[in-house]
């Protein structure tokens, strides 16, 4: 009791806002940020060194892999602070709240609360939300086959399950998606009145940019808990190609508003047969992290999904065995925060969609939940959902997310032991093990979110396409999961860099 009432004293007397400043002043400190990350780093160290000597569930080579992801994360930060691209005020406010946290003055009573109502089982760790279909552009493959007004959210259903997820998981992590974030609108209120409203909750927010002018800029500053992450194909000429000319320098004017107004960013890539080693060349990924002032970075492969989807834009198996050692050398070597979420299954204990333990959940503009932001199938609306007195509880006890929660944890997330764990260099069902998924998809017949996605499920061309790509990509990921992960000791083909197929 005695330290209860010493951190209760602290919160009382304010003097947690003055611890906060004063960590956040030592972070802003050159020299302590030095010493600080210099002890960060003896701790990764100690990890790497220990990674072997594990009785733990996971593979030495997936506790490296983390071990690598973080030091990259630690670096980042340590960069846009360097580069200035981080404001001292958010930095105070940010913080702030992890002081709370840790003192114990914020206690996490909804994730603790779960965990007793459902038998020590952790409920999602966050949510993803389109609020709105409406975009501003019109880029080709774009999962969200985004148009005009017609589909949102309504401002109540929005806040309610930014609220709920808080509330009954203890979320306090929530990523916008789209349409174009920054235009959706309910009654005269957009992403940034969520961000206010909430500001408790951290968003991270995907959006092409063009819409981030000066005093937008200033006020995600103000706000101090949202990042967006902006969209980019390529140079100028790849990016225009698929956004629409002139975008390429838009979004450069906008990465230079947030910088002045200290706002973190960073870079959401989608990776092509045709753009991949564009986007992971040193230039490239020099130019935005180093001359632009990205915090950080998101390699999203192609999925063959939404409008104009098609196979033929995939990353060949030989690019993504190329890719997956050409990431983890520049997450390496250069420290930048580069997470590909296919390839680099191993940081997050592979697939992570369907409301999986410390996953999330995906809320599309017209209400369907489906388990992922690249899996077009839902087997509830979440306005329905309401309109009968559920809570997003409910959503756990669908057949569909449990039967994919089952996949994940039968392809090693419930694993007890390294041996058990699977190759998480192919961890998405959809995309690299889409007999699987077919499967599930028949046994618990989700409705498709649009007439893409109800074209994919029926044409057969697509199905044997998918199962001869995942066999071809098996080929040469397999060889490197038992090598780098699994302990097998077989060697893996060389890499190769060949282009789209013809």
């Amino acid at each position: 009791m005695e330290l209860e009432n010493v951190v209760h004293t602290i919160a009382s007397t304010g003097l947690t806002r003055t611890l906060g400043d004063i960590t956040a002043g030592a972070i802003w400190n050159q020299p302590a940020r030095r010493v600080l990350l210099s002890y960060a780093n003896r701790r990764i160290n100690h990890r790497l060194e220990k990674a072997h000597d594990t009785n733990g569930r996971r593979p030495p080579g997936v506790i490296r892999d983390r071990a690598h992801i973080l030091r990259a994360l630690l670096h980042s930060v340590d960069r846009s602070l360097e580069q200035g691209s981080v404001s001292e005020e958010l930095l105070k406010k940010v913080v702030r709240d992890q002081v709370n946290r840790l003192l114990g003055l914020e206690p996490n009573a909804a994730f603790e609360r779960f965990r007793r109502e459902h038998g020590d089982d952790d409920p999602p760790g966050f949510v993803v939300i389109s609020p709105g279909k409406l975009c501003n552009l019109r880029c080709k493959g774009c999962y969200a086959s985004s148009g005009n007004d017609s589909g949102k959210l309504n401002w109540e259903i929005f806040d309610r399950i930014i609220t709920e997820a808080r509330d009954l998981w203890g979320v306090g992590f929530v990523v916008i998606s789209g349409g174009e974030r920054l235009a959706y609108r309910s009654r005269d209120k957009g992403v940034l009145e969520a961000a206010a409203k909430h500001p408790d909750t951290f968003f991270l927010m995907y959006t092409n940019g063009t819409l981030i002018d000066e005093e937008m800029a200033v006020h995600m500053a103000e706000l101090g808990n949202i990042t967006p992450a902006i969209s980019v194909e390529g140079w100028e000429e790849r990016t225009d190609a698929r956004r629409g000319k002139g975008v390429f320098q838009r979004v450069l004017r906008s990465m230079a508003n947030l910088w002045q107004a200290g706002v973190p960013f960073g870079i959401s890539l989608t990776a092509t047969c045709e753009n991949g080693e564009e986007i992971l060349s040193d230039d490239f990924l020099d130019f935005f992290f180093e001359e632009q002032g990205a915090v950080y970075g998101w390699i999203f492969q192609y999925m063959p999904i939404g409008r104009g989807f098609t196979l033929d834009l995939l990353p060949t198996p030989e690019q993504r065995a190329w890719m997956w050692e050409r990431t983890w050398q520049v997450i390496r070597e250069k420290r930048y925060f580069l997470p590909d979420f296919w390839n680099l299954g191993t940081c997050s204990d592979g697939c992570i969609s369907a409301g999986r333990k410390r996953g999330y959940l995906y809320f599309d503009w017209n209400g369907k939940v489906m388990p992922c932001v690249f899996v077009p199938y839902s087997p509830v609306n979440v306005n329905d959902l309401y309109a009968q007195g559920g809570t997003l509880n409910d959503l756990l006890k669908e057949p569909f997310f449990k039967a994919i929660r089952g996949w994940q944890d039968a392809y090693g997330y419930a694993a007890t032991t390294p041996q058990e764990c699977k190759n998480w260099t192919m961890p998405c069902p959809i995309r690299d093990h889409h007999a699987d998924f077919r499967r599930i998809l028949e046994a618990t017949q989700p409705e498709p979110e649009d007439e893409a996605a109800l074209q994919a499920m029926v044409d057969p061309a697509y199905y044997d396409g998918l199962i001869q790509y995942n066999e071809a990509v098996a080929r040469l990921m397999d060889p490197i999961g038992e090598r780098e992960y699994l302990g097998n000791g077989r060697q893996v083909p060389a890499s190769g860099r060949a282009g789209c197929d013809s």
